[in-house]
This record gives C-alpha cells, sequence and structure tokens, in this order.
C-alpha cells in the first residue's frame, strides 16, 4: 500500500512538473530585446488607429479627444465571464507609464504580463503577434505622449477553471501564432500589406471569425462572421461569398471604412461605428490595401 501511494506521488510530482513547464509564460529572448528599435511616435499614431487601441480602453463613451485618455473599464461578457480593459494611459502606478519597452513587446507580441504572467486573450495579442517589433515600439512611444489617468480599473469577473491564469500556457499552445492566417502565394505589395493590416494590428478576426468552445478562432472560417462575442447579435462575413460582401468591389470596400456607408447606403452599426472611426484615420493607400486582401481571400459562407 505504501508503495502504491509512493508511486502515486512520484507520478503527481511529475505531472505537476509537466504542467508547469508546458504552461509557463514566454516571452522574447534577451536577443529578441536588444534588437528592438526606438519608437517612433509619429508612425506610432498610424498603428494606434489601425489596432483600434482607443475603442477598448478609452473611458466607454469617450466622444473626441477624450478617446485619447486610455483609462480603461470597457467590460467584454463572454461565455468565460466579464473581462474588463485595463488602463493603458502613461501613469506611473495605474497605467504602463513605467513599462519598458521590452515589457511592451512581450505583452503584445507574446501575450505576457511584465511579472510574468499570461494576458487573457480578450487582449487580441494572438493578432497582434503577427506585428513587427517596430510597429510594437512605435505603437508604445505613441501611447506614453497621450495623456495620463490615475483610474485603476476594475479586475475581470471570472469563475473557476479561467480564473487560473496559468491554464492559459496550455491555451497559447494551440491558438498562439505569430505565422499568417491565409497563404496568399502572392507578391502583390498592397494585398501584403492589407494582409498584415487585418491579420495584425486590426485584428479583425478576433469579430469576424467565429470561436470554438475554447475560444480560438475556427481559421477554416477566417472572417466569415458569427455570434457576436457578448452574445447579442451576429457580426457579419467580411469574405468575398454572396453571403459576405463579395458583391462589393474593392473600392466600395475603402469608401465604406472611409465614411461608414456601404454601397446600398446604409450604415454600419454596433461596435463597427467605433471600427470604422479608426479606419477613417488611416490613410487612403491603407485603406485601399485592406480592401484588396478582403477581395483576395478565400470566400467561405457564412458562419452558422
Amino acid at each position: 500500500m505504501k508503495k502504491a501511494l509512493a508511486v502515486l506521488a512520484f507520478l503527481a510530482v511529475v505531472a505537476a512538473g509537466v504542467f508547469y513547464g508546458l504552461t509557463a509564460p514566454n516571452r522574447l529572448s534577451a536577443e529578441e530585446i536588444d534588437a528592438l528599435p526606438t519608437g517612433d511616435a509619429l508612425k506610432g499614431e498610424t498603428v494606434f488607429w489601425a489596432g483600434g487601441c482607443a475603442s477598448c480602453h478609452s473611458a466607454p463613451g469617450a466622444k473626441g479627444d477624450a478617446k485619447l485618455v486610455l483609462s480603461g473599464g470597457h467590460e467584454l461578457k463572454t461565455p468565460f465571464g466579464i473581462f474588463r480593459s485595463p488602463n493603458i494611459s502613461p501613469h506611473a502606478d495605474a497605467g504602463i507609464g513605467n513599462w519598458s519597452p521590452a515589457d511592451f513587446a512581450n505583452a503584445m507580441l507574446k501575450g505576457t504580463s511584465p511579472n510574468g504572467s499570461h494576458y487573457y486573450p480578450a487582449f487580441p495579442y494572438t493578432s497582434y503577434a503577427r506585428m513587427t517589433p517596430g510597429d510594437v515600439v512605435d505603437l508604445f512611444a505613441y501611447i506614453l505622449t497621450l495623456p495620463k489617468s490615475d483610474q485603476v480599473a476594475a479586475d475581470h469577473s471570472l469563475g473557476f477553471p479561467f480564473n487560473i491564469r496559468r491554464g492559459l500556457g496550455l491555451w497559447k499552445r494551440v491558438f498562439l501564432s505569430p505565422d499568417p492566417v491565409v497563404d496568399l502565394a502572392t507578391s502583390d505589395a498592397q494585398v501584403l500589406r492589407g494582409q498584415y493590416l487585418v491579420e495584425g494590428p486590426g485584428h479583425c478576426g478576433a469579430c469576424h471569425t467565429p470561436r470554438n468552445l475554447a475560444g480560438g478562432a475556427v481559421l477554416s472560417n477566417w472572417l466569415g462572421g458569427g455570434p457576436a462575442p457578448e452574445g447579442d447579435g451576429r457580426i457579419p462575413n467580411i469574405t468575398p461569398h454572396e453571403s459576405g460582401i463579395g458583391s462589393w468591389s474593392a473600392a466600395e470596400i475603402a469608401e465604406s471604412l472611409k465614411t461608414g456607408f456601404t454601397p446600398s447606403f446604409d450604415s454600419f452599426g454596433s461596435s463597427m461605428v467605433a471600427v470604422q472611426e479608426n479606419m477613417a484615420r488611416l490613410t487612403e493607400a491603407d485603406r485601399a490595401a485592406i480592401a484588396a486582401y478582403l477581395k483576395a481571400i478565400k470566400p467561405v459562407a457564412s458562419a452558422k
């Protein structure tokens, strides 16, 4: 009996060690950190709007210049619980004013906090992982120029086992990758720029791609729409399928991102309003690139 218990105890220790190793947060290597360039705030402003940072991290209901105060507080209600966006203003205590560029890069590219814990993927680092380190540090440089807020956002409200962050290490092994989602097999610079914007900072797939029971994106139905993340309504299909935006021309897609009106003169609604307002701040060339990518990807039927 004692021998059996000893064997069970040994196996439990081994299993705990394996779990600990498999779930360890990943960080940039020392070589990757040393290679980070100096951030350019002017370039970072473009990344800021492409990434829609203000849509989640400004105060709920903020308009105009108030959207540049990144005090956090937005709630995302999901089947896993309620996620709340944090303060990412340059405030030293309430925000990220004491972070280094490496801290910010680890958060964006690895989903790992400065204290070494996993971030929940409500923060769309699964998309940001495809960004270039240069764009990441440019974004950080721009955020540091914005107003400070001392508001401390409330923590997430999650039940067991979702409140155990360590388990996200296994989730990341399955769903976190810096690889492009779509193999476009093209050298067209405009399409590739659009791919980068959509799959990376724009994180369009975070809403427009259905998710499985584990909360991972179903890449076989990339951008095919599906139930809204908060369970209220549906997110539209934005592939060139007839059930999506297949009838829209590239010029019409680009124009809709600029104006907020569809080719049939309907207007965007719900959370897409804020997205479109961000897209309107991009250059004509970048909006055209996004449109070119959306016309180049595989058409898929709208997800059920």
